[in-house]
């Protein structure tokens, strides 16, 4: 069995989660405190008790969704798990790649919650509202979409942000272009094409000052090399070397995550199984979407630890 354990991103997060672990086990408890300190702040009172909205927005959500996933990768670690020889990949959808940068030893916690309320704050801030929009198309394939992202670049910048695997793709930009985007993509028989309520115009090139703003501050961090090969947003291919880790960052937040050909590279390079590690379940379900022949399991609960493992010592 070959593994490969992977990071949810943004849209992943829920009232609650990770405060079962934080309640079972001390390595947890320690996670979630140590985030809070980093942050000057009680980001778990938001993440526990919510209210959802302000959880959901960019600054808290990305900070709170790493400190789940690596929560659980200390409570699994703690238990046993010896990353560097039971996992053969790590990667990590959009602010996921932070999360499995930290799990690969490339970010201390603390600087990882600390870029990545940087990262959210940055984001949020880089274009005024209502300039900006992203939509989903279903049910066309990624050099349709791009050609659609072509056709309407008189109207404004347009882009592929996401390409999540089994005909799922988001687009990114200026508002005008992005909504006649859809419309076209509507026209084309996508089986969907629908505006997503979010605040900003995440991965397109209006994001710029937040790329610059990441730059800045990974230039003040420490970057070690992972110590398991990390298959990059931008690149859908590993990365083991810490002088490259800043650039393809700072590239991944105006860049399109190729989170369909990450999960095609697992395959083709000997994968065979891969965990979810933190909340919610959806890269889980992409990669039945992308390749059937891969076994996907999500691991959110000490239960699901527990199943984790028994399969990864077994």
């Amino acid at each position: 069995m070959t593994v490969a354990f992977t990071f949810p991103g943004q849209g992943s997060q829920s009232v609650g989660m990770g405060k079962e672990l934080a309640d079972s086990f001390a390595e947890a408890r320690a996670v979630f405190d140590e985030v809070d300190d980093a942050l000057g702040e009680k980001l778990t009172d938001i993440m526990w008790n919510g209210p959802e909205d302000v959880l959901t927005l960019t600054a808290n959500a990305q900070p709170a969704l790493m400190a789940v996933s690596i929560a659980a990768i200390r409570v699994m670690q703690a238990r046993g798990l010896d990353l560097k020889s039971k996992v053969s990949y790590v990667a990590g959808h959009s602010l996921g790649e932070y999360s499995a940068l930290c799990a690969a030893g490339t970010f201390t916690l603390s600087d990882t919650a600390r870029l990545l309320r940087i990262r959210g704050n940055a984001m949020q801030a880089a274009v005024p509202a209502g300039k900006g929009a992203m939509a989903a198309i279903i049910g066309l394939d990624h050099a349709a979409v791009q050609a659609i992202c072509s056709e309407v670049a008189a109207l404004g910048a347009c882009q592929i942000a996401n390409d999540n695997g089994g005909g799922q793709l988001v687009v990114s930009g200026e508002k005008a272009a992005v909504e006649k985007a859809a419309e076209l993509a509507k026209e084309q028989k996508a089986l969907r094409a629908i505006l997503l309520p979010v605040s900003a115009p995440f991965h397109s090139s209006l994001m710029a000052p937040a790329a610059e703003a990441m730059a800045e501050a990974l230039a003040k961090v420490s970057i070690q090399s992972p110590v398991v090969p990390v298959i990059a947003n931008v690149r859908a291919a590993p990365v083991t070397d810490a002088s490259m880790i800043a650039g393809l960052l700072v590239e991944q937040v105006t860049g399109q995550v190729r989170w369909r050909e990450t999960v095609e590279w697992f395959a083709a390079n000997g994968v065979t199984s891969l965990y979810e590690i933190g909340s919610g379940k959806v890269l889980t379900g992409l990669v039945r979407r992308i390749d059937k022949s891969l076994a996907g399991t999500a691991v959110n609960t000490s239960a699901d630890i527990d199943t984790a493992l028994a399969a990864l010592n077994g």
